[in-house]
């Protein structure tokens, strides 16, 4: 029996969420008679990266630029969510409810928070809302980094910052099973549509492998349905980076316009 790892940390909480993807990893590697190695000493590059990847969830955006050519894209999931659909899904830029101004141009000059420089739903497509508003290349009178979705979305609550973009897949799982987390907060605007963050396994997988490993990962979607409901994934779709180069359209855009670093 081969050991691979196999990882799904994208979408780490609440606990519902995790508990349903350990359950369907589990079944997964059942089905493909593979052993799971323990991945808690490795950081999400060096997970993406290893050697022995079976399976494992990035940001596209990291995809189009660190792991571009190093890694497979085996599929893309289509969640069925609120903000999330038919493989796509979007960033809710998000303040809080009491707070006055009601359009993005209003917080211009407001405090923003992401969560990571490399995040696609944090960062990318927040840069390229904002992009048509900046000015001078700049937006805010100050960005700070959360290092995480949750993380941002207390900054709000604690009036630490005035504008976040959230994943809209991770808004939907929080807002259904932790909605204190989300309460007093508001949708001010949405991004623009971005393909939905991909299933990866390591570069050196043939196709063949790749198909069967998503074939099965819709197999026991299939055979787990209490799992599919609660995740709101019905089905991996095919795909391949190809699928992700709008998001460095994005890039371009928010560049073109002198606006590349998100200010």
């Amino acid at each position: 029996m081969s050991q691979h790892h196999a990882e799904l940390l994208m979408y780490p909480a609440p606990e519902p969420i995790r508990e349903a993807n350990e359950q369907w990893l589990t079944r997964i590697l059942e089905h493909l008679g593979h052993s799971r190695l323990d991945a808690g000493n490795l950081s999400l590059p060096e997970l993406w990266l290893s050697p022995h990847l079976l399976l494992t969830q990035t940001c596209g955006y990291p995809l189009m630029t660190a792991l571009r050519g190093q890694v497979r894209v085996v599929g893309r999931p289509r969640y069925e969510l609120p903000d999330a659909s038919a493989g796509q899904h979007c960033s809710l830029i998000l303040s809080r409810s009491d707070d006055p101004r009601d359009t993005l141009s209003d917080f211009r000059r407001s405090r923003g928070v992401i969560n990571s420089e490399d995040s696609n739903s944090g960062m990318n497509l927040l840069r390229q809302r904002l992009a048509p508003l900046q000015e001078d290349g700049e937006f805010f009178a100050s960005v700070g980094a959360s290092g995480g979705h949750r993380e941002s979305l207390r900054w709000l609550r604690e009036n630490r910052a005035d504008l976040a973009a959230i994943d809209s897949v991770t808004f939907a799982y929080i807002a259904q099973h932790a909605p204190e987390e989300v309460s007093g907060l508001r949708v001010v605007a949405r991004s623009a549509l971005s393909p939905t963050l991909p299933f990866i396994t390591v570069g050196s997988a043939a196709q063949e492998q790749v198909e069967t490993l998503r074939q099965v990962m819709n197999e026991t979607l299939s055979e787990l349905p209490e799992v599919a409901q609660t995740l709101g994934l019905p089905e991996v779709l095919a795909a391949s980076e190809s699928d992700y180069q709008i998001l460095l359209d994005y890039r371009r855009e928010a560049e073109e316009s002198g606006y590349g670093r998100l200010r």
